[in-house]
Order: C-alpha cells, then structure tokens, then sequence
C-alpha cells in the first residue's frame, strides 16, 4: 500500500530543518533536489518549494536557477571582490588605510560603547597581553579592534574596518606580522597600548581615544617597515653570498659589468 505524501508546508518546513541539522551535506554545501526531498521525506513537492522559500528567506538556504539549492546565505559576488582587492594591496596601503579609519572609530566607541562592550574590549586586551604565540595574538588582536569597530555603532564604517581586517587571514601578512613582534618592542608595549585606549574609551574621552589609537598603530607601522626592511637586507645578504658565476677556461671568476 503506498501511502500518500503530507502536503502540509509547515510539516515539509519542520523535516527540511530536521534534516539540515542532522544530515551531512555536500562539500559545496548543496542540498538535494526539491523531487528528492519529497520521495526522501515523504512530502509533497509543493509543500517542499514553500518550505524552502521560508528557509531561504531566513537566511538558511539560498537557490540559483539551473544549479539547485545550497545550505547558508546566498554569496553577493563581495566576497571575490575583497579577495582581489587583498591580494592586489600591500601592508603600507593596509596601514595608511588603518591609519584613517581606526582612530575615528575609537573616538566613536568613546561615545557610543556600552559598558558590556568596554568590559569584554578589557578581557581581550587581557587575553592579547596573555598569549604566548604568534594565531593566538592574532586572534586576540582582530577580537579586540573589531570590537572597538562594533561599539562605534556605524555598519558602513565596521563593514570597511571588515575589509581591511581580512588581510590577517593572508598567510605572508601574519609571517611579515610575526617577524615585526620579534623585531620590535617587547609585548608590554602593545598591551599598555592597548589598555590605554580601552581606558581612553570608558572615561568617553573621543580625543584621547582616538590619539591613543592613532600611537598604536604608527608602533605597529614602524614595526612592519623595520620587518620588511630586514627581510630584504636578508634576501640581499643570501644573493651576495651565492652569486650567478660564470667559470673561464683558465678558471678565472669574472662578473658582468
């Protein structure tokens, strides 16, 4: 006896949800057909469409014609642009960039920032001071200027500071990071700094927020620069060392003028 698929929308919606949660999906993160779910949930095609045009109204799915339905939001094509723009940048341009926009949002958090936000700005300056390796600082780090970010409550200004800040993600960007913390100053110094802008922000004092910020970043700069100035000197000093030679029949070394 065959039995009859339940055509009830709010019944298809509570299975896909069930299955989304429990079911392993595609690398790619696409979702079987509307035809599978049916035969495979044993509910009505119809009662699938509906059910998959509230989820991807929530945000769960999205679908593109022609190509099927994928679990999480729909891509708006920023994500590739951002990529480009990161890897067609260097670390000066990311810090001339910092360098404008980080001061003004801790002058806004200063007063903006609710004091929920300003304990937990405290607990990852602590948890940055605290960390004893090179992912972990950064994590710590990004955690704290993006919360800074957050609590100027401007979604146009995080967005941007969102941008800039995917460039720690770059593997040469952490390793050119990494090489500045051993070159320059010790920790203590980006701490105390760090602390002094949360400070800055909890006394609502936009000026020195934002002066405070603005120090962090030229020691952060001046470190990249002394960094990258050393790797070259490095690279300079291996090529000095092993040239391209050229040997003569009566074994004399002679260079191109």
């Amino acid at each position: 006896m065959t039995i009859s698929p339940n055509d009830n929308s709010n019944f298809a919606l509570a299975r896909l949800r069930e299955f989304i949660r429990n079911s392993e999906v595609a690398k790619d993160g696409r979702l079987p057909t509307e035809r599978a779910f049916a035969e495979t949930l044993n509910v009505g095609r119809r009662a699938v469409r509906r059910a998959l045009e509230v989820l991807e109204a929530e945000g769960l799915v999205w679908r593109r014609q022609g190509a099927g339905t994928f679990l999480g939001e729909k891509p708006d094509g920023w994500s590739a642009q951002v990529d480009e723009l990161v890897a067609g940048t260097d670390f000066m341009e990311i810090m001339e960039v910092r360098l404008r926009i980080e001061p003004q949002l801790a002058q806004l958090a200063a007063m903006r920032a609710k004091p929920s936000e300003i304990e937990r700005m405290r607990a990852l300056a602590e948890k940055t001071g605290q960390s004893t390796d090179a992912d972990s600082k950064e994590l710590w780090d990004g955690s704290l200027h993006r919360q800074i970010a957050q609590s100027a409550g401007n979604g146009l200004f995080l967005s941007i500071f969102d941008v800039v800040n995917r460039v720690r993600q770059d593997e040469a960007w952490q390793s050119i990071r990494e090489r500045a913390r051993r070159t320059g100053t010790n920790g203590r110094t980006s701490y105390e700094q760090h602390m002094a802008i949360v400070d800055a922000i909890a006394a609502r004092d936009p000026g020195r927020a934002g002066e405070a910020m603005r120090q962090h970043l030229l020691m952060h700069q001046e470190r990249l620069i002394r960094a990258t100035s050393l790797e070259f000197l490095d690279e300079t000093a291996a090529a000095v060392s092993s040239p391209d030679t050229e040997e003569t029949d009566g074994g004399d070394i002679s260079a191109a003028s």
